[in-house]
């Protein structure tokens, strides 16, 4: 793949991945139908907050992939691996409707970003610090999760 290419391809993949789960799960979304607990944001605020979040996800390996020397890397199995599941909470919680389960998987997000960044911050600091803003909505996004499934 040719180089400028590539970098694209590391840039926008969470931004592309996103946006076409948003237009998959877009018939089921039930947001503003749910009880939601204190501070939940209005649903506009969503894909704005996303679309920053997978911008910056896809700059920080960017990065990390350029500093790095080596291919194939752990660290990468594990950016890939949380951005897999971070796309699938979207599908468990409003297409499945498995609130339940997605407390679970979020939580499994968390700990996978929360590693993601300590692996990253190993090898290059700033590709740890461009997920710090990724860390605090997902912990914010667990306590949705958690909020919708008591309230509901």
């Amino acid at each position: 793949m040719n180089k400028i290419l590539k970098n694209i391809y590391y840039i926008f993949l969470p931004l592309v991945l996103g946006s076409l789960v948003g237009l998959l799960i877009s018939n089921f979304m039930d947001y503003s139908t749910l009880v939601k607990p204190p501070l939940a944001p209005p649903k506009i605020f969503f894909p704005i907050a996303w679309s920053i979040i997978y911008l910056l996800m896809g700059i920080s390996y960017y990065i990390f992939r350029k500093k790095i020397t080596y291919n194939y890397s752990y660290e990468s199995k594990v950016y890939y691996i949380q951005l897999f599941v971070n796309l699938l909470w979207s599908i468990i919680f409003f297409v499945l409707k498995w609130r339940f389960i997605s407390i679970l998987w979020i939580i499994l997000l968390d700990l996978l970003v929360l590693y993601m960044i300590r692996l990253f911050k190993d090898k290059v600091k700033i590709s740890a610090y461009l997920n710090y803003f990724y860390m605090a909505w997902i912990l914010f996004a667990s306590y949705l999760t958690i909020g919708i499934f008591i309230l509901n």
